[in-house]
């Protein structure tokens, strides 16, 4: 199963937050929500989350087998 825990930890490391997330750089609350609740989200958005986030895509997610 792929988890978003890392992206939680690089966004606390980072200048950026949820708010500027969805404000400042137009990452949509649905695309935070679907990160909070470890659902899908498009590789289009994993590479605008490194790109704001300055950072790789493991970083952003890992996969755990279960």
């Amino acid at each position: 199963m792929i988890k978003y825990t890392p992206f939680w930890e690089t966004l606390k490391k980072s200048d950026e937050s949820t708010y500027t997330l969805i404000h400042k750089h137009n990452i949509s609350s649905a695309t935070i929500d679907r990160l909070r609740k470890n659902q899908g989200i498009s590789t289009m958005k994993i590479d605008d989350l490194c790109r704001i986030l300055h950072c790789r895509v493991e970083d952003i997610l890992v996969y755990e087998d279960e």
